[in-house]
C-alpha cells in the first residue's frame, strides 16, 4: 500500500520518463541479437533490417534499423549494451542533474549503433520528459485559463494510461504476437508508433499541469 502510494505521488515527469525510458531500452535491446544473428559481415548500408531470421522477421517486417557501424556483429552487441544503459539510466538515474539530457544522448546513440527507429525516438521523449523534473513552472502554462489547467490535469490519468498500453504493445507486442500466436500483422506496429508519438506529446503536456497542481515544480 505504501509503495502504492509512493508509485502516486511521482511527478508525471518523472514517471514518462522512467517508464517509457525503460520501454525504449527494451525495445533497442531487441534488435541487438537479430543483428549478432547475421554475423561478421558489413551490411549493404546504413539502413538494415534487424532480424532476417524467426518470426519476428517474418511477422513484423524485420525490426529495421540504422547503423553506422559497418559490421553487424558489433552493431548488435553494441545495440545491446548502449539499450541497456538507457534501461538502466530510465530506471534508476534519470533524476540525476541533467538526467533527461543524458537519456537524450543515450537515445540518439542508440538510433545510431542499431536500436531500431521507435525505441531511440520513444527514449527522445522520454529524456525531454525527464528534462521537466523538479523543473520550473514553463511560461506557456501562465497564460492558460483555470478551466484549461483544470482541464489538462483532469485527462492526464486517461492519457497516461492509454500511453504506456500502446507503448508496451508497441515494444512487446512484437514478441508476443509473433512468437506466441504466429501473427503477421506488420500493421499493428505501425499504428501503434503513429499514435504513441502524439500521444506521448500530450501526456507530457498534461503531465506538467499535473506537477504543477502537485508541486513538483519551482
Amino acid at each position: 500500500m505504501i509503495k502504492q502510494l509512493h508509485f502516486l505521488e511521482m511527478s508525471s515527469a518523472r514517471l514518462i520518463a522512467s517508464i517509457f525510458g525503460v520501454l525504449a531500452g527494451i525495445g533497442g535491446i531487441m534488435h541487438g541479437p537479430g543483428e549478432i544473428l547475421q554475423g561478421n559481415v558489413t551490411p549493404d548500408g546504413i539502413f538494415i533490417n534487424s532480424w532476417t531470421l524467426e518470426p519476428i522477421a517474418t511477422n513484423v517486417g524485420g525490426e529495421p534499423a540504422m547503423t553506422i557501424i559497418p559490421n553487424l556483429l558489433l552493431s548488435g552487441v553494441l545495440t545491446i549494451l548502449v539499450s541497456l544503459s538507457v534501461l538502466i539510466w530510465a530506471a534508476f538515474f534519470i533524476e540525476k542533474r541533467h538526467g533527461g539530457l543524458v537519456l537524450i544522448i543515450l537515445s540518439f546513440l542508440m538510433l545510431l549503433v542499431g536500436g531500431g527507429f521507435a525505441p531511440p525516438l520513444v527514449g527522445l521523449f522520454a529524456g525531454i520528459s525527464g528534462l521537466g523534473i523538479n523543473g520550473s513552472v514553463p511560461r506557456w502554462y501562465a497564460s492558460l485559463p483555470e478551466k484549461i489547467r483544470k482541464g489538462l490535469v483532469t485527462i492526464w490519468p486517461w492519457l497516461f494510461v492509454v500511453c504506456v498500453l500502446d507503448g508496451v504493445i508497441l515494444i512487446l507486442g512484437a514478441l508476443i504476437f509473433a512468437y506466441i500466436f504466429g501473427l503477421n500483422i506488420p500493421s499493428v506496429w505501425v499504428f501503434c508508433f503513429l499514435t504513441l508519438m502524439p500521444l506521448l506529446l500530450f501526456t507530457i503536456i498534461t503531465g506538467v499541469a499535473r506537477d504543477i497542481q502537485m508541486g513538483k515544480v519551482k
